[in-house]
């Protein structure tokens, strides 16, 4: 199991390293992000291409990732400049077809590796064709994006509902290894990390991004040991999913069964507090969820 952490700092990278994180993350992703997510309490990135060339001489060969933008008329441009920075995995957000796809993987060249966002319903439906594409590595499954255009309430539906399922089937099918949303630390979070590191060991998952929990908009190593012991919690995800890939078919049954119930708990509270703060508001309709998307 890879673990990411999101940072733009070299001082906390290079200690999430020596702590057991497995990759670095630098998000470039601003377009369209805050239409898509204002609404939402989650982090918007302000990295740079600059903070690619500052993380650089920190993080290992082979484990520094960028998120670029989705594709648009200066991808080529982006793409040349992330890679000169000194990435070694691009990762494509908000795609919704092989057509984008392969514009990506043929800007790459084969310089860096390669990581599809699958987290549209566009690149959900046709996900075969995409990997199918020469150059994809591997891809991540984005929970956040995906649940708001399918007019869900809480991030963890598409776990819950089978669709994740569907995706993770095929990618098994493909050979082409694949990570899913995030995790917060053991015994924190709305959904416990025991139960999704269950589900990511169920589903053949073998990447998950770290949470805000991990750091809690920390600007300093000093913070981040303030408030815990970093390389403990780490270790306590790696032994969660060690447990889940020894456990039982009956365990995972239970647990699967577990994350269905928590997660339509979680979802009916979201949906009610928000009727109650907005008496008069729906839930978005899919059809209302891909305008808001397709406008990004």
């Amino acid at each position: 199991m890879k673990f990411l952490l999101i940072t733009n700092c070299p001082d906390i990278a290079a200690f999430a390293v020596d702590h057991g994180v497995d990759r670095i993350f630098v998000d470039l992703e601003s377009l369209g992000k805050q239409e898509r997510q204002g609404h939402l309490d989650t982090v918007m990135s302000r990295h740079s291409i600059a903070d690619v060339h500052r993380l650089r001489p920190v993080v290992p060969h082979g484990r520094l990732l960028v998120r670029i933008n989705p594709m648009h008329t200066d991808s080529a441009a982006e793409i040349n400049a992330v890679i000169s920075a000194g990435a070694d995995i691009l990762m494509l957000p908000m795609f919704r077809g092989p057509a984008e796809v392969r514009a990506f993987t043929d800007a790459v060249a084969g310089r860096a590796r390669t990581c599809l966002l699958a987290e549209t319903i566009g690149a959900a439906e046709t996900l075969r064709d995409c990997v199918r594409v020469p150059g994809v590595d591997e891809v991540h499954i984005g929970l956040n994006d995906l649940h708001l255009e399918l007019g869900l309430h809480f991030m963890f539906e598409p776990l819950a509902n089978g669709m994740v399922d569907e995706l993770a089937a095929l990618l098994r099918e493909e050979g082409v290894p694949f990570g899913m949303g995030g995790v917060a630390r053991v015994s924190e979070g709305l959904l416990p990390a025991e139960l999704l590191l269950s589900e990511h060991a169920r589903l053949g998952s073998s990447a998950a991004i770290l949470s805000r929990t991990f750091h809690r908009q920390a600007s300093s190593v000093a913070e981040i040991e303030a408030q815990m012991d970093f390389g403990g919690e780490v270790e306590k995800l790696r032994k969660a999913y060690s447990a889940a890939l020894i456990a039982t078919i009956t365990e995972r049954d239970r647990t699967r069964e577990a994350v269905r119930t928590a997660v339509a708990e979680i979802a009916a509270a979201i949906r009610d507090k928000r009727l109650r703060q907005s008496p008069h508001a729906r839930s978005p309709s899919m059809a209302t969820a891909r305008s808001e998307t397709n406008r990004a």
